[in-house]
């Protein structure tokens, strides 16, 4: 059973940080896509007082599966993770897992949080997207990627419609591509394949 765990931790996650505006980018994103890639996406989209309605929304840009996270939920490959509202979002043993908020007041953290977790608790490749967002949830976690072999990716804050949180993230000095949300999505594609 380890074994299929360990295997199971091989593949890449994509985690897709944003917040206020995020849902365009997230939309143009999976939009360009293909199912079969072999990645986890994982859209960490800070929301504290409203409940999320991606896992409602999304299926209609994507043919991936779009799940809304819930404690223990196996990680898998080909789909699509929704973080719910008001919650930290952490990996081990190849799930997830879901705490309270570590802040409760001001601008979440949870980008940073889970990107922190992925760094200490995924073996397969890591790649970090920041998009349209208030603030700089995320920004701190970057070089952590990196350090990991992971890469960084930054939505150009000209196409975001909020750009705070991807003008923070090129700010830490750790961001390797900045591109459109459909740029974004070829780079994903030929990370996937070993091509970059």
């Amino acid at each position: 059973m380890n074994m299929g765990r360990a295997a199971a931790k091989d593949f890449p996650i994509v985690c897709v940080g944003g917040s206020a505006g995020g849902l365009d980018a997230y939309k143009r994103l999976l939009r360009h896509l293909p199912v079969d890639m072999g990645v986890a996406i994982v859209i960490v989209n800070h929301l504290r007082l409203v409940a999320t309605q991606l896992h409602a929304i999304l299926p209609s840009c994507t043919e991936m599966p779009v799940d809304l996270i819930m404690e223990k939920m196996i990680i898998r490959p080909n789909r699509v993770f929704i973080i719910p509202e008001n919650r930290d979002l952490h990996v081990l043993n190849g799930e997830f897992r879901l705490r309270p908020i570590s802040k409760p007041r001001g601008w979440p953290d949870v980008i940073t949080v889970f990107l922190r977790s992925l760094t200490q608790h995924w073996d397969g490749k890591l790649i970090a997207v920041i998009v349209s967002g208030y603030d700089g949830d995320g920004a701190a976690a970057l070089c952590g990627i990196r350090e990991t072999g992971g890469v960084t990716i930054a939505q150009i804050p000209e196409t975001a419609a909020h750009p705070d949180m991807p003008g923070s993230a090129i700010a830490s000095g750790c961001i390797d591509f900045i591109l459109s949300p459909e740029d974004i999505a070829q780079q994903i594609v030929r990370i996937s394949q070993g091509n970059a």
